[in-house]
């Protein structure tokens, strides 16, 4: 099986040229660092309300730790309670396992139309172009989704899929796209969020319905009531969960929790981590099934795809206990320069840089690690404390040891690593470079600057303004204070 078959992979090209891209779009670069200063100023606000913060996401790091050490024993358990209230589960392998367990439910049902609620999981696995392939035409149901579908498009955020896309631009292809899929865009519409919004209201209500049949992902699944649980802004989740005769909902592994009590803690980490709200406006449980009331045929794929595998990785496990809030996107530095797309994946940002290699194989995706510059504030915003920078520095290690097993010759960077492993494992070899580089700089350096260095040192100096080294190193400038007995 290869990397595409487990996810939706589009590493190609790789990070550095899909980034360099990306930086070269300014209004993609304004679109993204309004939004994620919006969002991140409202965590902020929402998490400075709650004294005991910080022990909340201690809690939710220990119930999900926790959790994943004894995965197998809990996912039984969540097997039988969903069976005793009448759902049925299936158990996917991969990707593949997956979209054929699903084609085959609806199809089972004759329908030739879902609806769909927001799920990472589904788009992780391309369930929308298998159901296509099969006859079958999804409906995204949550708004930004609309837009990703209309516009023929891929998500590039966590909690706004279509966050790189403007007013005017979400005008256009409702304009051009709705009559396509349904009901058209009324005329004159403008650009105005209100209009916008009502558009969507009214594509989507005829699909609300007639559907018969929704897929939907999870939040979270409690092992010991069989309960699980969507969050959502909109209300159109709803509306999937509640209208339609069958619900599939396809639901990583890792979103299982040991009890319904548990739910406690995670319902007060998500929202105010996600959208900056002490709690979504939208909060929909659902318990097998009830005679009468809601969907009468519910079925639970349990996907795994790549997760047991990550489990045996001591240090890359705690990606798991991700949440998908994205306050780790709001807070990074790279992508609020380079955007979603350039992680080639439905899984941006940090969480990406770390999930998304370990899923598809670190040498299907090994410049991604580097995606980052380990400035550690991903880890101080996750609600569940995943130590992001450590995974990071792991999978940084598994990229370069992936990459000398598959040569026959050393490359010139290993090359480079390995004489500076030599030179720093000798004072007196660092000393003398030192000095020899100090001098070398000096003769470069024009008044007081670096200007550029000579050959590919020059891919260095050329973006940055170096100052020129003193004429005395600091460990110079030390041993000459001890000899002279000044304060050390």
């Amino acid at each position: 099986m290869t990397a595409a078959d487990n996810v939706v992979w589009l590493g190609a090209p790789g990070f550095p040229d899909a980034a360099r891209s990306a930086l070269a779009d300014g209004r993609l670069r304004a679109n993204l660092r309004r939004a994620t200063t919006t969002i991140r100023d409202r965590r902020l606000a929402a998490t400075a309300e709650l004294g005991h913060w910080e022990r909340l996401r201690e809690a939710g790091e220990a119930v999900k730790r926790t959790t994943l050490r004894h995965l197998d024993h809990h996912l039984l358990r969540l097997e039988e309670s969903v069976t005793r209230a009448g759902g049925q589960v299936h158990w996917a392998s991969d990707a593949a396992d997956a979209r054929r367990i699903v084609t085959e439910l609806v199809r089972a049902t004759g329908e030739t139309e879902v609806l769909k609620i927001k799920s990472m999981a589904t788009q992780e696995i391309g369930l929308n172009e298998a159901l296509d392939a099969a006859g079958i035409r999804a409906y995204e149901t949550d708004l930004a989704e609309l837009v990703v579908q209309l516009g023929d498009d891929r998500p590039s955020h966590i909690l706004v899929p279509a966050l790189h896309r403007g007013r005017a631009e979400i005008r256009e292809i409702f304009r051009r796209e709705m009559g396509k899929w349904g009901r058209p865009a009324p005329a004159g519409l403008t650009d105005d969020p209100r209009e916008l919004a009502e558009a969507a209201r009214l594509h989507l209500r005829e699909k609300f319905l007639r559907a018969k049949v929704a897929v939907s992902g999870a939040n979270f699944a409690a092992a010991d009531t069989g309960t699980v649980c969507v969050v959502e802004s909109e209300g159109n989740g709803r509306m999937c969960l509640t209208l339609p005769e069958t619900l599939i909902t396809v639901m990583g592994i890792e979103k299982v929790l040991p009890s319904f009590a548990d739910l406690d803690v995670f319902l007060q980490l998500l929202p105010r981590s996600s959208t900056g709200e002490r709690m979504n406006p939208y909060t929909s449980m659902w318990t097998g099934v009830t005679p009468g009331d809601g969907p009468q045929d519910f079925h639970l794929v349990l996907l795994d795809n790549g997760r047991t595998a990550t489990l045996k990785d001591t240090v890359g496990r705690q990606t798991l206990s991700c949440i998908r809030c994205s306050a780790c996107l709001n807070v990074c530095p790279v992508y609020e320069r380079t955007g979603g797309h350039a992680y080639g994946s439905v899984y941006a940002g940090p969480i990406g840089a770390v999930l998304t290699p370990q899923l598809v194989g670190v040498e299907h995706a090994d410049t991604l690690p580097f995606a980052s510059t380990l400035c550690g504030a991903c880890y101080d915003a996750c609600p569940v404390r995943i130590d992001i920078p450590e995974v990071l520095v792991h999978l940084r290690a598994r990229a370069v040891e992936a990459k000398a097993a598959a040569r026959l010759l050393p490359t010139a960077e290993s090359l480079a690593m390995g004489a500076a492993a030599m030179v720093l494992r000798s004072p007196t070899r660092l000393g003398r470079l030192g000095r020899a580089a100090g001098f070398a700089a000096r003769l470069w350096g024009r008044r007081g600057l670096i200007r550029r260095l000579p050959g590919p040192l020059s891919r260095w100096s050329d973006t940055r303004d170096t100052p020129v080294p003193p004429a005395e190193s600091f460990r110079s400038w030390w041993r000459r204070r001890a000899r002279e007995g000044g304060e050390g």
